[in-house]
């Protein structure tokens, strides 16, 4: 039997989310929430920036600055590849759970 797959947010009606919305705004209050709303999107746009900060440098290195051993081990991973892709035959693994 495979589980059915559980939604998130549920079945929330439109009564539900009026009901959030006014438990937001007693929280915090009606003059506080365009300064919240503009807080969270300058952290999002940060966190964006640095992510894409953090992969935009990995990609920087050129095969000029990798080192002989690092230039060989990409060489051997495209080898790998390039021969799984030819000979796509199953691999047999012991499994762990059958004693031998």
């Amino acid at each position: 039997m495979v589980p059915e797959a559980v939604p998130l947010l549920g079945d929330i009606g439109p009564m539900e989310i009026i009901l959030i919305l006014l438990v937001i705004v007693l929280l915090f209050g009606a003059k506080k929430l365009p300064e919240l709303a503009r807080g969270s999107g300058r952290a999002l746009r940060i966190f964006k920036a640095e992510t894409k900060g953090l992969l935009d440098d990995d990609e920087d290195i050129t095969d000029s600055q990798k080192t002989e051993a690092q230039r060989q081990l990409d060489a051997q991973r495209r080898a790998e590849a390039a021969k799984r892709v030819e000979d796509p035959t199953p691999v047999e693994r012991p499994r762990p759970d059958v004693e031998r």
